[in-house]
């Protein structure tokens, strides 16, 4: 039988496993204590995302995050509400994860509730760090790295072109939500609109507006890649195959944009497999 932290940590994988096969199949390249505590990590940040999309009221899911952001405060005080907490005020006591991180993601989540469009690249950029870069910076913590604010930066622009790619990916199930979270003025000078966007209208300007956000979060992750050097092997690995499963999404946006409006674009599980296994490869001999 399990002990109590166990249990905590265990709930927490079962959660990733479940909910990011992309992460997870990153996750177990890492030492066991490792994994474990970036499943903490992710479930804290699972549950923030779906007090935000799990169809509440705006002011009932206000006030979730709210009882979130408490919660932590509790967590560190040593009385953590339920697994997830109790597994996450271990990570972050073993780790010395900065707390402002969370809280910086709570608030990127809180945005989801009153925004749904981004005037400009800055604004979006902005939301970006707070829901993904924050993420990136716990990670750096947790798996231990060189370089100082250097490494920092380039877990910063990995979590932003993880984040873009998402947003890629998502733009249908987005727009059908009321949520367009490519910059307006692009989209504006690209000569397409909300409008076609809502009715799934590949034209010749979506293509080029999609190629021109492609190429954007190309430069991220070109950027974020330069923050292996920094790291342990191991998570060197972590973090090339979840770059690299992400950049094969955007390869076949890139080829094909129409298919956001079709399906969820992602490789498969033997893809996946192999990916984790190359980049392992590359973690060692790099």
């Amino acid at each position: 039988m399990r002990n109590g932290i166990d249990a905590a940590y265990e709930y927490c994988r079962e959660i990733t496993r479940r909910e990011s096969s992309s992460f997870y199949y990153g996750f177990l390249l890492l030492p066991p204590a490792q994994r474990r505590a970036i499943y903490s990590a992710y479930a804290f940040a699972r549950q923030c995302d779906d007090l935000a999309d799990g169809g509440l009221p705006p002011e009932e899911a206000e006030r979730a995050l709210d009882g979130a952001r408490d919660a932590l405060d509790r967590t560190l005080a040593g009385d953590p509400d339920g697994p997830v907490f109790e597994a996450l005020g271990r990570t972050i006591e073993r780790y010395d994860v900065p707390l402002q991180h969370f809280v910086d993601l709570i608030d990127g989540v809180r945005t989801d509730l009153t925004v749904s469009r981004y005037a400009t690249f800055t604004d979006l950029r902005a939301y970006c760090y707070r829901v993904a870069s924050s993420i990136g910076l716990i990670s750096v913590e947790i798996f231990g790295y060189r370089g100082g604010q250097r490494a920092r930066q380039c877990a910063i622009d990995l979590g932003i072109a993880l984040q873009l790619t998402n947003i890629l990916r998502d733009v249908a199930e987005d727009a059908d939500r009321g949520r367009v979270y490519l910059p307006q003025e692009e989209v504006e000078w690209f000569g397409y609109s909300d409008a076609e966007l809502l009715e799934h209208k590949v034209t010749p300007e979506f293509r080029r507006l999609i190629a021109y956000q492609v190429h954007r979060a190309r430069e991220f992750y070109t950027s974020g890649r330069r923050l292996l050097p920094y790291l342990p092997v191991r998570a060197r690995a972590c973090v090339g195959v979840m770059a690299a499963i992400y950049s094969s999404i955007l390869d076949e946006i890139e080829q094909r944009p129409g298919v956001i409006f079709r399906r969820r674009v992602g490789p498969g599980t033997g893809r996946k497999i192999a990916l984790a296994g190359r980049e392992l490869v590359r973690s060692v001999v790099r």
